[in-house]
């Protein structure tokens, strides 16, 4: 093997034919010889190329639809035959094996086809067999055989053979070696994953992938380097938003904003609304008559923690809300689109990221959610669950209002997005108080009560803003402290999972103070 070696003949069978022309032509001006399969190598003779059907090199017509045509030793000896063995380079004179020292493949589209919800025929017919196996033939003898699956690489290959009078180096190679066996590795990932919701069962073996979007700066911190990877998935959000200004997102930009967007997305369908998130938890969720009048309900729920915050919508952004939002400093604000206003007023603030996604995600969607441990990944479903009032059980005394039924269901909802343990205080459809993430119930209960006291002073009231307000508790309240703390704070009505040892002795505090209570059935941790 030596660093350097020539392409002389190339197989290319791909699904994304984008630039595949002018990448064969220029190959051709190398005196690279094509082969090629079916769709492409008739793309490729209507461009006036000379390509050689991969059935006249093996003898082997394709058939059974397609399934068999590049499988057969003449195609993987030439892919995996050591061209500096003389024992391989003998085996190839006996039996008529050519080299082919380039291989392009763009396997066949399964994530397309599970992604527009294919019938399960359509999707089995899409698993790709002869490439994957190619690819992996050519990735293995890199030291002689280029291996193209994606076609940001085509420029790259091009160029090191304009540099190298038709040839490539070792490096090169083998940096896409390990793109291919990526590539190979995400696919049969998507494959099996997509086979695993077909069985219905835990999998013995789980495996993840993703694609290369943006290498960041750094991680949580500036010594943490760090990347961030697409799936492949379709869902509306950060991944395939586009962005129309400012510098790049950050790790923590992304990871707020993902918040942000899941959020806000729970309100598809509904009036207008608006999330906003500083490091991973809501300080701010609203709903109004209109998309500004949303916003500044948010914002005043906790005006200091919004400062560079994440704010995310769930209608078209207009030019009111965008100037009302220019008032203080934001990181990023995503919405399912921009009027040509309202990205013109954030044009005067260059450093604003402003994302729009073309739709919400859908909040009802059958997902994974993954964390790493020492040694090993938790893997749960993603919480989608759900309530509506029908599911709801009164347990207290005293019914709770209208009003109060609909704040509690709003409450529940964002509390569903607040790090546990999570105590959300609501009213008129506005949070007013929130507590995240205390090892106690009751001391989240007490910084979101002396949040909202905060505000109310800061805002020149005399009442506190939870005067009034509902409480949602992402899991039961263990005694009765918490509900009383709440109860103090000016609250009316709570609602919450309920199944503690204690219920009768919380219940029983929540009739004394006069208070509505209801139980989910369903509680809501997010770690």
């Amino acid at each position: 093997m030596t660093d350097l070696y020539p392409v002389r003949r190339a197989l290319i069978s791909v699904s994304d034919k984008t630039g595949l022309v002018d990448f064969a032509t220029a190959l051709a001006g190398h005196g690279v010889e094509l082969l090629s399969t079916g769709g492409t190598a008739r793309a490729l003779r209507d461009a006036g190329l000379a390509v050689k059907d991969v059935s006249e090199v093996t003898g082997f017509p394709e058939m059974m639809d397609g399934r068999v045509k590049t499988l057969h030793p003449v195609v993987h000896g030439g892919l995996l035959a050591l061209r500096d063995n003389d024992d391989h380079v003998a085996a190839m004179d006996a039996h008529d094996i050519g080299a082919i020292d380039l291989v392009v493949v763009n396997l066949y589209p399964f994530e397309e086809t599970v992604a527009k919800g294919a019938e399960y025929a359509e999707v089995i017919e899409n698993i790709d067999i002869g490439g994957p196996a190619m690819i992996r033939s050519a990735a293995k003898n890199h030291g002689f055989v280029n291996i193209v699956v994606d076609v940001e690489d085509y420029d790259v290959v091009l160029a090191e053979m304009s540099a190298n009078a038709g040839q490539t180096t070792y490096g090169l190679r083998q940096r896409l070696a390990q793109t291919a066996y990526a590539r190979t590795a995400a696919y049969d990932t998507a494959v099996s994953t997509w086979m695993a919701a077909q069985v219905g069962e835990t999998p013995r073996r789980r495996t993840f992938g993703g694609q290369l979007a943006q290498s960041l700066r750094y991680g949580e911190n500036p010594h943490q380097a760090a990347a961030f990877y697409t799936d492949g998935s379709a869902r509306p959000g950060v991944a395939t938003a586009m962005q129309h200004q400012g510098k790049e997102l950050s790790y923590n930009n992304i990871n707020d904003t993902d918040a942000a967007f899941e959020l806000v997305s729970e309100f598809a369908g509904q009036g207008p609304a608006c999330a906003i998130i500083k490091h991973a938890n809501p300080c701010g969720v609203a709903t109004g008559a209109t998309l500004k009048d949303a916003y500044s309900r948010a914002f005043d729920c906790d005006r200091t923690s919004a400062f560079g915050g994440i704010i995310a919508l769930n209608h078209e952004l207009d030019a009111e809300t965008a100037q009302e939002i220019t008032g203080i400093f934001t990181e990023v604000v995503i919405a399912p689109g921009a009027t040509a206003e309202a990205r013109e007023v954030f044009a005067a603030k260059k450093n604003l990221r402003l994302l729009t996604t073309n739709g919400l995600a859908d909040a009802d969607t059958a997902a994974l959610a993954v964390k790493q441990v020492s040694g090993g990944f938790l893997v749960q479903d993603k919480d989608v669950g759900r309530i509506s009032r029908d599911d709801l059980k009164v347990v207290t005394k005293r019914q709770p209002s209208e009003q109060e039924l609909s704040d509690l269901l709003f409450a529940w909802t964002v509390a569903k997005h607040v790090k546990s343990n999570a105590i959300i205080y609501v009213k008129d459809g506005a949070t007013v108080g929130v507590g995240a993430g205390q090892m106690s119930r009751v001391d989240s209960t007490r910084i979101a009560a002396r949040k909202a006291q905060d505000m109310a002073e800061a805002m020149g009231l005399d009442a506190p803003l939870t005067q009034g307000s509902v409480v949602a508790s992402d899991a039961f309240f263990p005694f009765a402290d918490g509900l009383i703390t709440a109860a103090e704070a000016g609250a009316t009505a709570l609602i919450q999972p309920g199944g503690s040892m204690r219920d009768d002795e919380v219940i029983a505090a929540a009739d004394e103070a006069g208070l509505a209570m209801v139980f989910t059935g369903m509680r809501h941790f997010r770690h």
